[in-house]
């Protein structure tokens, strides 16, 4: 019974962040609309969310076990909480910043927790592998229903109105209602209380030697830009939809949906074809597909009008079209980072998985950020555009590491071999 609760405070803790994390698409466009923030200004809050993630992360990582996993989420939780209670009482641009500098800081403790304890509450590698896809299952529930719980707080007929901020007291609620069912919930730590554990020094030099194998090198590479190109989308899939394809505000943010749904569907169907193709020539099929999408969906957000579009029914057809570019990117990530641990014995896990969250983090940075510019500069289309440039980038990249990976891999089979393991 105790197990099941804390995969229920687990689960719950997740729910929470996927909502915040994922807000960033929304809260940019709103902060356009409320404060009179400009494109570029506005895709600073990627960096904002993106950069603690990855700083707390790096830091957390050595020094977690002495902290607690338990105690760790309870402070994120209690984080969150009171950065949600600021937006609502504080409504400013610098308050935004704030909450996704919390947030990220926060999910940091929070994913470095929870999958530390998901080891402690499961009896075998079955169960380990079970919960954890359900976790993740979970999260792309909480990014879907976000959009829709944004979305049923703003005011179309005032684009300035500040009522959508009401949403951070329903956060609230909810952070304080996962608080407390983890407060009550008793987890057991002592087998890993006193684990010894590296100094920052140590863990960031293992990072170092690790990033400068070729291999890893080129793998960080194509990590940076598949990020890059993922959140330029997703953090910017609102603004298009308002800006570019005239919609309401509030179905603006409802068909950014779309890319959360196609991005799950994308990894749950990735799962299946793995088994049976090639990840390489899985991942070159889906992006000459996403690059064929953009090229038919972009020019049929020319010249539309958007004043009889009142819901989903009478959206346009780009509204649909373009945010199925998720279906086929979303097996990249998961596939490239399943190919360079595979490829690196046990004992390099650690720094990897620190390297995959900081270029990750710096990369969903960077592409906000120019999406932002081109944005500005330009237009919504030239702004999406532009992501044919990481689609092609990355056909060479994945073919590099590809060939890379498998001599690493055959290197390290050898190598066990000869040891006997």
């Amino acid at each position: 019974m105790t197990h099941w609760r804390i995969k229920l405070s687990l689960i719950l803790n997740y729910f929470v962040f996927a909502i915040l994390l994922n807000s960033v698409g929304t809260v940019i466009l709103q902060v356009q609309n409320n404060y009179g923030v400009s494109a570029s200004s506005a895709s600073i809050l990627e960096a904002f969310k993106d950069l603690s993630i990855a700083f707390v992360s790096f830091l957390v990582a050595s020094y977690i076990t002495r902290i607690g996993y338990k105690r760790a989420m309870l402070f994120a939780l209690a984080l969150v909480a009171l950065a949600c209670l600021l937006m609502t009482q504080v409504p400013a641009f610098w308050t935004t910043k704030l909450l996704f500098a919390a947030t990220g800081a926060s999910f940091a403790l929070i994913k470095v927790s929870v999958f530390a304890t998901i080891g402690l509450v499961t009896n075998d590698s079955n169960e380990h592998a079970s919960f954890m896809n359900f976790l993740e299952s979970f999260f792309m529930v909480g990014v879907l229903l976000g959009y829709f719980l944004f979305s049923a707080f703003v005011d179309d007929a005032n684009p300035k109105s500040t009522t959508w901020l009401t949403v951070y007291y329903v956060l609230a609620g909810i952070a304080l209602a996962a608080l407390l069912l983890l407060l009550s919930t008793p987890i057991d730590e002592s087998s890993v209380r006193h684990e010894a554990t590296k100094s920052l020094v140590d863990d960031l030099g293992d990072m170092l030697r690790l990033a400068i194998t070729p291999v890893v090198l080129v793998f960080v590479i194509t990590a940076f830009v598949y990020v890059l190109m993922e959140q330029g989308i997703m953090s910017w899939l609102p603004t298009f939809n308002s800006k570019i394809l005239k919609l309401p505000t509030s179905l603006s943010i409802q068909m950014a949906s779309i890319l959360a749904a196609s991005t799950a569907a994308g990894r749950f169907l990735a799962g299946v074809l793995l088994g049976r193709v090639s990840w390489y020539w899985l991942l070159m099929g889906c992006l000459v597909v996403s690059g064929g999408l953009v090229l038919l969906a972009l020019p049929l957000a020319s010249g539309i009008d958007g004043s009889a579009v009142t819901g989903w029914g009478d959206a346009p057809i780009a509204a649909f079209i373009f945010p199925l570019i998720g279906l086929f990117i979303a097996p990249i990530y998961p596939a490239i980072n399943s190919a360079i641990l595979s490829s690196l014995p046990l004992r390099q896990h650690g720094p990897m998985a620190g390297l995959i969250v900081i270029f990750s983090a710096l990369g969903g940075t960077t592409g906000s950020i120019i999406t932002g510019h081109v944005f500005e500069a330009y237009d919504g289309q030239t702004a999406f555009y532009f992501s044919l440039v990481p689609i092609g980038l990355l056909l060479v990249l994945i073919t590099v590491f590809s060939r890379m990976q498998k001599k690493t891999g055959q290197q390290v089979q050898h190598s066990a071999s000869f040891s006997g393991h």
